[in-house]
């Protein structure tokens, strides 16, 4: 397994229009051999989330002292990255998550502009692999005028997931907060549904790629375990949501969490097999590309960047 590290800088001799439109950089932050599979993270730009959207739900004595202890204002937003990744493999083409497309919030959907200076082109993605249905990971199917954005693509996501955004009365069940995401999920779906090979958890859903159950942060989140002789990486989505809270305290409710005490244990749960098994991961929401593994430390874990 070797991993590497370099910017591609977005310009207009990456070769395809769009790439020289956003006054943003767009690159590839980390690259992982994995066998004959080759993993490249991409950068789609940040979201912003404000402060209560994580913390709300904490007890908030214990919060302000782990925030004094790491240096962090209570009431300053969170800024995460967002990493979506591309795997190359036996003529696969393959995208885990989509973006946030352009309608989502001005500091995202650098995908387009990540593609390009990767030098691969949306008709070149072969499948659409999806964590979970949120905003951040949905909305890049479309393009500005409602077409697919990857046209050749296979589209992929757990059944439970897909019915949970597919289902009409969703907007009217989750909280207020997040009515727009349900939204905007199934006028996506609505358009492309007939494009989506729904599974189940466990299934190896292409070669080398396995479904793992990780619910909580939605009702059908999924993980991948990529996977190629002896070596594999998971890739885990919002499982793990970011660098610090969710290692230091992977057993604290987070507010952007559907079901907070099932993701907590699911958070918990899977920190303690990457970090067992060694095992590399890429998280949506952390730095560096995402990529790297977990360690223990005391009665709790912290992200090593790879």
């Amino acid at each position: 397994m070797r991993v590497t590290r370099r910017k591609l800088i977005t310009s207009a001799s990456a070769g395809f229009a769009a790439a020289a439109l956003s006054p943003r950089l767009a690159w590839a932050t980390s690259e992982v051999s994995l066998g004959a599979m080759r993993i490249t993270t991409l950068r789609d730009g940040s979201i912003t989330q404000p402060a209560d959207f994580m913390y709300d739900p904490m007890d908030q004595d214990a919060l302000a002292q782990w925030l004094a202890v790491r240096g962090m204002a209570r009431d300053a937003a969170l800024n995460p990255d967002c990493n979506v990744t591309l795997l190359r493999h036996e003529g696969r083409t393959i995208l885990f998550d989509a973006g946030s497309g352009s309608g989502f919030t001005a500091t995202a959907g650098d995908l387009p502009d990540a593609l390009a200076a990767a030098g691969v082109d949306p008709g070149e993605i072969t499948h659409v692999v999806f964590t979970h249905g949120h905003a951040d990971h949905l909305w890049g199917v479309l393009d500005d005028f409602e077409e697919p954005f990857f046209p050749n693509a296979e589209h992929l996501m757990g059944r439970t997931e897909f019915d949970f955004w597919y289902d009409p009365t969703t907007v009217d069940t989750i909280s207020a907060d997040r009515q727009g995401m349900a939204v905007g999920a199934k006028r996506r779906l609505d358009v492309m549904a007939d494009r989506f090979t729904l599974f189940e958890d466990g299934e190896e859903i292409l070669p080398g790629i396995a479904a793992r159950a990780t619910h909580g942060h939605t009702p059908g989140h999924m993980s991948f375990e990529v996977r190629d002789g002896g070596e594999s990486v998971m890739v885990v989505g919002d499982a793990i949501l970011n660098h610090h809270l969710s290692f230091d305290h992977p057993d604290w409710p987070l507010g952007a969490d559907a079901d907070r005490t099932m993701a907590a244990a699911t958070r918990a749960a899977l920190m303690d097999q990457l970090a067992s098994d060694q095992m590399l991961m890429i998280g949506f929401h952390l730095p560096d590309g995402g990529l790297g593994r977990v360690e223990r430390a005391g009665g709790a874990f912290r992200f090593v960047p790879a």
